[in-house]
């Protein structure tokens, strides 16, 4: 039960992008088609996931035990970025078609502050091993359904008049914060 509420809490009541304000460049970036923003969700879903894993192990198993707990940002953007670039080499060799629906998504993924901060915030929770992966996945998940929605309702918003004044930018930032405050709605759920 305590797995089942950690998940309802990181993927509505505490979404990384809506509530905690992480990954923000890619929410507005690649949220103008849905078809981009699942494939960017997934991609996320997949190296967040990943790097979580990695990242705590590393945590746990050196920079902990040898005194180096100040090298953890460095260490982790080193990690995550390895990691994307691993996953896009092996996809270009065991699936290009893959490759090609998801490799200008994995470079942004390597600068989306969401990836770095769940794997710092898993550290700062003191979460074991088992909690990581399924706040890493949760998280992952949130940012993904936020991700569609905003898509979705973008791609609407496009085809809709809207004052020249509030075309773009404007009228993108008002809906995602009408968003976030429609996922507040969950607030009383956990």
């Amino acid at each position: 039960m305590e797995y089942v509420l950690m998940f309802i809490a990181a993927v509505f009541v505490n979404n990384v992008v809506l509530a905690q304000f992480l990954g923000i460049c890619p929410f507005l970036g690649v949220s103008k088609k849905i078809d981009t923003a699942i494939g960017m969700g997934l991609a996320v879903v997949f190296v967040l996931t990943v790097s979580t894993l990695f990242t705590f192990l590393l945590q746990k198993h050196l920079l902990n035990p040898l005194g180096l707990g100040f090298m953890q940002t460095v260490s982790y953007i080193l990690v995550i970025a390895s990691l994307v670039q691993l996953v896009e080499i092996i996809l270009k060799k065991v699936s290009p078609a893959l490759y090609q629906a998801l490799g200008v998504f994995l470079p942004l993924i390597t600068t989306n502050c969401c990836i770095l901060g769940v794997a710092i915030l898993v550290i700062q929770k003191e979460y074991n091993l088992l909690e990581s992966i399924v706040y890493a996945i949760s998280t992952a998940i949130g940012f993904a359904l936020a991700l569609v929605i905003f898509a979705g309702i973008r791609e609407q918003l496009a085809m809709t008049h809207i004052p020249s004044g509030m075309k773009g930018t404007p009228i993108a930032l008002i809906t995602a914060g009408l968003l976030a405050m429609a996922f507040m709605g969950f607030s009383g759920i956990v």
